[in-house]
Parts: structure tokens; sequence; C-alpha cells
């Protein structure tokens, strides 16, 4: 097993177990404790691990929001194939929502151009990249600038969502689960991300396998406010199925 790969084991144990231990890791793959710190401390740095007493703790289950970057180097292959499923919920004219988020941003760079959309987004990132786009009519909402997410929040951005309605808004999520719905860990990002779902028609979530089954401290919304998950092909068929019965459809890629 390559590195690489390895690191990808690691980082799937850990979120599906919420730890993982050296020495466990050590006779699982048949190396060296030794090596096994140092392929902790690699995903440490990416953002997506934090080292605790004999092992580590994905991100997730400590509450800690990891910063855009390193969000946006995990779950590549997983992501792009969200962001293009999602392309097929687009409608042929009118207003989109399109929330702050790593697989969000990934469906921003592929929108259709041949589509007369009129595109809200508190994301700065996303505006950017739709700012030369001839057959969009881009709408910015202000606020204040989270630098962890580059999401704009605050008053300012939940009164101007307040005077809007769109066709489809296209979420984010840190966490969702049967439990506790959609939640995210900074309340001020919540109160914007439910005041986008209430400003939609339908409401669309594009995340990755790895955020179900996660709970942070703020939520945002029910799994019945949600009209479709679109997720990955690594989430767990009888979890799909118990979602789907809570009420959103379920398309897994």
């Amino acid at each position: 097993m390559y590195a690489e790969e390895r690191h990808w084991a690691i980082l799937e144990l850990a979120r599906k177990e919420g730890r993982v231990d050296v020495a466990a890791l050590a006779t699982r793959f048949d190396m060296t404790t030794e090596t096994v710190r140092r392929d902790l401390t690699v995903l440490e740095r990416r953002g997506v691990l934090r080292r605790v007493h004999g092992g580590a703790i994905p991100v997730e289950r400590l509450g800690f929001e990891p910063n855009v970057p390193a969000r946006d180097s995990v779950m590549t292959a997983e992501k792009n194939r969200i962001a293009k499923a999602a392309l097929e919920l687009v409608p042929e004219e009118g207003a989109i929502l399109l929330d702050a988020g790593t697989t969000v941003a990934r469906m921003a760079n592929i929108l259709p151009t041949d589509r007369e959309l009129t595109v809200v987004t508190h994301s700065p990132t996303t505006a950017l990249t739709l700012s030369g786009r001839g057959n969009i009519t881009l709408m910015l909402v202000g606020g204040r600038l989270r630098g962890r997410t580059l999401a704009a929040v605050d008053g300012w951005a939940l009164h101007a969502l307040g005077d809007i309605y769109v066709d489809v808004a296209f979420m984010a999520t840190n966490g969702l689960s049967l439990e506790r719905g959609l939640t995210t860990p900074d309340s001020a990002e919540s109160m914007v991300k439910r005041a986008a779902i209430s400003a939609a028609r339908r409401t669309i979530v594009l995340a990755d396998h790895t955020k179900v089954g996660n709970d942070h401290f703020a939520r945002f919304g029910e799994l019945a406010d949600v009209d479709t998950l679109i997720t990955d092909d690594g989430l767990d068929e009888q979890v799909a199925d118990e979602i789907r019965r809570a009420g959103p459809r379920v398309e897994t890629v």
C-alpha cells in the first residue's frame, strides 16, 4: 500500500470509529509505530485529524472547523462527482443560491454557460469565479467575512437574504444526521444558512459521506427541509434509506 492510500485508509477508519490508536494501526497495517506517528502528523497538518495521546481523532469529533484549503484538499474525487451531479438540478433559467462550501464552489466552476441565471451567493470566492460569466447576473451578499470559511455572515447577510426568493438553493453542511439534521460549528454561519434555505423554493444539499453522522454546535435545518441530498457512493445504503424516510431524496454518485 502506498503512503497516500494508507493515509486515506487511516482517515476513513478514524471517521468511522471516532478515533484511531497508534498501536492498533501499526498492527493493522504491519508497520512500525514510528511510521504510524509520521502518518498521523501528515494528516494533522492537512487539517483532517487532531493528534491526541496514543492516537488521533477526526476534526469533526472535536468540533474543530478546518479552514478552506484543508477542507478542499480532502475527498476531492467525491466532491467533483457530487458537483457534476448537481448540475442536473440547475434550472434552464431563473435564480439559484450557492452556499459557501468547497463542494458548492466546485459546482460554481462548472456551471453551464448556456443558461441565463441569477446567482446569489455569500461566498466572495464563488463570486470571483462567476464574475466574468456573461450569462450570469451575479448578486453578492455582503456582511462580516469569516476568515475560516470565507463566508459573509451576520446582519447584513441576513437582511439581504430576507428580501429574496430563489428557485433552488445549493447548500453545504459540516454535519448531517437523523437526530440533529443539518449542523455547522459556527452560530453566525448557521443563521445565514437557515435564511438561505428559507429563501429557496427547493433545497439541494451537497455533502460527501463523511459528513453523515456528524453533529456540530449549531443546527440550521431539519432533514425535512431538504429536497435532495447528493452524496458519494461511500454512504452506507442502510443509512441512505433512513435519510430517505426522513424526507429527502438521496442521490449517490
